[in-house]
């Protein structure tokens, strides 16, 4: 195994990591400002109001990207056992 190949399976791996999150993460971030905001302007600081909505959008992007995820976690670990060969020898 060449270092540049270790390089490239760790490169692979991050941008692998980063895509199937970001969904996830962006939608969190995006819930978590809307409710931030909605706490100012009504000067509400119920400390559950921030986590309660969260959860649900989260879940519910398991729910709609979950299969997209999973595919490309495949795709990823398909070409992992493809490759194999030149990891062992």
């Amino acid at each position: 195994m060449t270092p540049d190949f270790v390089i490239k399976l760790a490169e692979d791996s991050v941008y692998t990591i980063i895509i199937v999150t970001a969904p996830i993460l962006l939608i969190a971030l995006g819930v978590g400002l809307l409710v931030s905001i909605f706490q100012a302007m009504t000067q509400i600081q119920e400390q559950t109001l921030a986590f309660i909505p969260k959860i649900v959008a989260v879940l519910l992007s398991i729910v709609i990207f979950g299969p997209w995820m999973l595919t490309i976690l495949l795709d990823y670990t398909k070409n992992l056992y493809q490759n194999i060969h030149m990891m062992i020898g």
